[in-house]
């Protein structure tokens, strides 16, 4: 994925002027702390991020959306605990600091599944499929952050610390990945823990299984993605006419739907080691009926 010559990815403290707009707007609307890997690379190129959102947000904003991601979730939680547990939660962690971990992952196991339905949502619009125009709930959500909800805090990709730096690159070469995703940075502020962990999920993340699991996850993203309330008002065409770059986000929706299931996946990996699988298979912040935005 995304080699060398690609736009650099806009972190949060370096946004500015419209992105830094987008950045405020989507943490609101997807009601979640941080800004992910995908979105960032989106801000890179040109203006490709605020024409996504715009084409999305009607979608993002409702209880329909919320749905589709609870029932990825559950679907990934039943999918892992068949994958079996690695088996590394305690890994000599005080207190405090599992339950700073178990907050970690609450945020990941909360917002992955809303970026799958996302990005298969922009791809599907992209290879000309309709999107949206279904008949479930389109009510919108009331906006804001959960208050329990941990902040996205993350290791920075080139840490000088060379122990976290190898982790980073295995975790790369195993996954085929050219820039380590949000998880596993955040994850790194426990290196004690991700070493392990890491260990346990390498042999499974490997396997077949998993590849068929992430499959799966994709076709239902699909298919709960074309049941959208909103129509997705993005296309080559459309993308051309503004002047922007359809191929580069051609390239990285279809990069980032190929890649974010085995993240969902892995996510609710790491959580099984905290939790059962019925547990996990539940938002862990239920979005507050009605509320106007």
């Amino acid at each position: 994925m995304w080699g060398s010559g690609k736009p650099k990815p806009v972190s949060e403290h370096e946004a500015s002027g419209e992105i830094e707009s987008v950045y405020h707007d989507l943490r609101q609307t997807l009601r979640v702390s941080g800004v992910n890997l995908v979105f960032r690379t989106w801000a890179g190129t040109g203006r490709l991020l605020p024409v996504v959102w715009n084409a999305v947000r009607p979608n993002v904003q409702t209880r329909a959306f919320e749905n589709a991601a609870d029932a990825i979730r559950a679907e990934a939680a039943g999918a892992a605990e068949a994958l079996g547990r690695i088996g590394a939660a305690p890994a000599g962690l005080g207190e405090s600091q599992s339950f700073q971990l178990r907050a970690a992952l609450d945020l990941y196991r909360y917002v992955t599944p809303k970026l799958l339905v996302l990005t298969s949502a922009v791809r599907l619009a992209l290879e000309g499929e309709e999107v949206g125009g279904g008949a479930g709930p389109g009510a919108r959500l009331t906006r804001g952050v959960p208050e329990r909800m941990y902040p996205m805090e993350m290791v920075a990709e080139d840490t000088d610390e060379e122990p976290i730096q190898e982790l980073f690159r295995d975790i790369r070469d195993t996954l085929g990945l050219s820039r380590v995703n949000s998880l596993y940075r955040t994850l790194a502020l426990w290196p004690d823990y991700l070493e392990p962990a890491w260990a346990g999920l390498k042999p499974i993340a490997r396997g077949s299984e998993h590849g068929a699991a992430a499959d799966r996850l994709r076709a239902l993203s699909r298919d709960l993605a074309r049941s959208l309330p909103h129509p997705v008002p993005l296309s080559r065409e459309r993308l051309e006419e503004k002047g922007e770059d359809a191929d580069a986000l051609i390239r990285t929706a279809a990069e980032f739907e190929e890649l974010i299931p085995g993240v969902v996946l892995n996510t609710m990996l790491f959580a099984l080691d905290w939790g059962g699988a019925d547990e996990l298979a539940r938002s862990p912040f239920p979005a507050p009926a009605g509320g106007e935005a």
